[in-house]
């Protein structure tokens, strides 16, 4: 039986979704088969499967294929070599760690396939100081702060934590979001009916404090990679800030660049 994609996650008999415009069916496959390869599918001398198999299993092009076997081989979590195929590279390359790939907000909304995270409620008031220090543009206006600690399902370990600020504009859509459904501005688009114009982000390598170290479960004071993630509507107004903290033994990091020309 064929396996159909669905929003990057395969399943057995069902009917396809179709598509977004924003998750071109690659990165779909690339979502799905990566989900695998963390998961141990592979392991035990299992083969990857062919690039016609991968066609045939998932009734996608050739072309589809191998735009997400080269993403996966540019995160460093498969090696191709002409003649002897794919083959699947061993945790120890990549340490077990979380692998974020970015390259538009499709891949966003696939972050951290195989892991788990669940929001509390922290506060509502202006933006912190430390936070709005960060952003270029100025950041008034009241904001509904939740805070989450991301574990790999089958991983007491924290991999992440993260602080996300809602806008007040959002007004009552904010009240209906799900926190224990994951990634909540995928939730935000929906509910409160705000279309993103752009993200920016921005990482940078900082000492994580008392609190932030309290929940990765490391010392304070240790290394820790925060990604700082501004969601833009169309007319430039931010309505939702992200800031994610990764212990640096936790998380791998993979950007995709095509080269044009």
């Amino acid at each position: 039986m064929a396996t159909k994609l669905t929003g990057g996650k395969a399943q057995e008999g069902e009917t396809t979704r179709q598509p977004t415009a924003r998750t071109p069916r690659y990165l779909q496959l690339a979502a799905t088969l990566r989900e695998a390869i963390l998961s141990g599918e592979f392991t035990g001398g299992k083969q990857f499967p062919t690039e016609t198999a991968l066609c045939e299993r998932f009734e996608v092009s050739r072309f589809t294929v191998r735009e997400a076997l080269r993403r996966l081989e540019a995160e460093g979590l498969i090696a191709r070599r002409r003649g002897s195929g794919t083959t699947v590279q061993p945790a120890s390359a990549y340490g077990g760690a979380l692998h974020q790939p970015l390259s538009n907000v499709g891949e966003l909304l696939q972050y951290a396939q195989g892991s788990k995270v669940s929001y509390a409620h922290r506060a509502t008031g202006e933006l912190p100081g430390g936070v709005a220090e960060l952003i270029s543009q100025p950041t008034p206006g009241q904001w509904i702060a939740f805070r989450g600690v991301r574990r790999h399902a089958d991983d007491r370990l924290p991999i992440a934590v993260t602080d996300a600020y809602f806008h007040e504009m959002l007004g009552e859509a904010i009240g209906m979001i799900d926190l224990d459904a994951g990634t909540l501005f995928s939730q935000i688009e929906q509910l409160a009916g705000v279309r993103i114009g752009k993200v920016t982000q921005d990482i940078q390598a900082i000492a994580a404090d008392q609190e932030t170290a309290a929940d990765l479960r490391i010392d304070e004071g240790s290394p820790v990679l925060r990604i700082l993630r501004c969601y833009f509507d169309p007319k430039g107004q931010i309505f939702e800030i992200s800031v994610s903290y990764h212990p640096g033994d936790r998380f791998a990091y993979a950007m995709h660049i095509d080269v044009e020309g």
